[in-house]
């Protein structure tokens, strides 16, 4: 009886054990099976890119460089034909001259030989003021005397005023021969000058742009037209990546957002690179945020949660990144 009731008790407990260990795997199916899924946030490396154009219309000459190729700021990439620019430089030059000449000869004045014809002319006057004066004078005695009518005196006067007046233009003449322009003249002329030294100034700055040169240092990415195309203005002719100015851009739900911070680091996975794990250092989260469709809070009256754009720069630079 008693070695029955043992056996009994040994039963109950294996049944026990077995109980247990179902439950248990029981539950680590449970948990296999239905165990939540790890959040992966998928991201992009970006890095600056400058797309390099030009100001004036050629055709594309040489290119220095090519796609693949590290440039340094500075150097020179693409050489472009342009006539007009040069014809524009000649017209230019040209006008320039031409005003140069024209205010010196504003500042200058007249001649030598036309100073000293003046001068002579004046003279020359001065000499009738005087022989005018002498006839008049005498008239005026012979008049005083009865000798001579009124007539002969007012003829003898009107010469002289006449000789007097021809005497003054004479001077003004002289006058305006040495003393050059007028001042309203002189800078005219010289406003002519700056005008085209002007013109000049800006032709040969688009001179400079028959050469054009990387605006920043870093790798051609992308070579758009072919040599001896013709290249308009301002169209694209080439792109520079720069590989030192890189982050990385996600986007995240707001309900993943409470543990980053502006400055913070977190470490990601690169795909490309093995799956090396890298630190990132957040820089900036966008203050507005978009909506995203493919999260609900409610299986029903659903809405969704938002997203924000957050960036991340490296906390050390990455080798070998592309």
């Amino acid at each position: 009886m008693k070695t029955e009731k043992t056996e009994n008790v040994r039963n109950l407990q294996i049944a026990l054990v077995g109980l247990i260990v179902v439950i248990v795997v029981l539950f680590i199916i449970g948990w296999i099976v239905y165990k939540p899924e790890p959040i992966v946030i998928q991201g992009s490396a970006e890095a600056s890119e400058v797309r390099v154009s030009g100001k004036i219309a050629g055709r594309i000459q040489e290119f220095l460089v090519e796609e693949g190729q590290r440039v340094e700021q500075g150097d020179t990439l693409v050489l472009i034909d342009s006539p007009e620019i040069y014809a524009k430089l000649a017209q230019a030059t040209a006008a320039q001259n031409a005003a140069m000449a024209q205010d010196r000869k504003a500042q200058k004045g007249a001649r030598t030989e036309v100073i000293q014809g003046a001068y002579e002319m004046w003279q020359k006057a001065e000499v009738g003021v005087n022989i005018a004066k002498k006839s008049y004078d005498r008239v005026q005695r012979l008049f005083d005397k009865g000798v001579v009518t009124a007539q002969k005196r007012d003829e003898a006067e009107a010469q002289y005023q006449a000789a007097v007046a021809q005497s003054a233009a004479a001077k003004s003449q002289y006058d305006m021969a040495k003393n050059g322009a007028e001042t309203e003249d002189k800078d005219a002329a010289l406003a002519l000058v700056n005008r085209a030294q002007g013109a000049v100034q800006e032709v040969e700055a688009y001179m400079k742009e028959i050469a054009l040169t990387a605006p920043i240092s870093g790798e051609v990415t992308e070579i758009f037209p072919k040599q001896g195309e013709l290249a308009g203005t301002g169209a694209p002719i080439m792109n520079i990546v720069n590989l030192d100015d890189v982050w990385f851009s996600f986007n995240v739900r707001e309900d993943l957002l409470k543990d980053m911070k502006k400055g913070s680091e977190i470490t990601v996975k690169l795909p490309a690179l093995d799956n090396r794990e890298v630190k990132l250092q957040i820089t900036y989260i966008k203050a507005m945020a978009s909506f995203a469709t493919w999260k609900a809070t409610k299986t029903t009256g659903d809405f969704d949660l938002k997203t924000f754009e957050v960036r991340a720069k490296p906390a050390e630079p990455i080798k070998d990144l592309r």
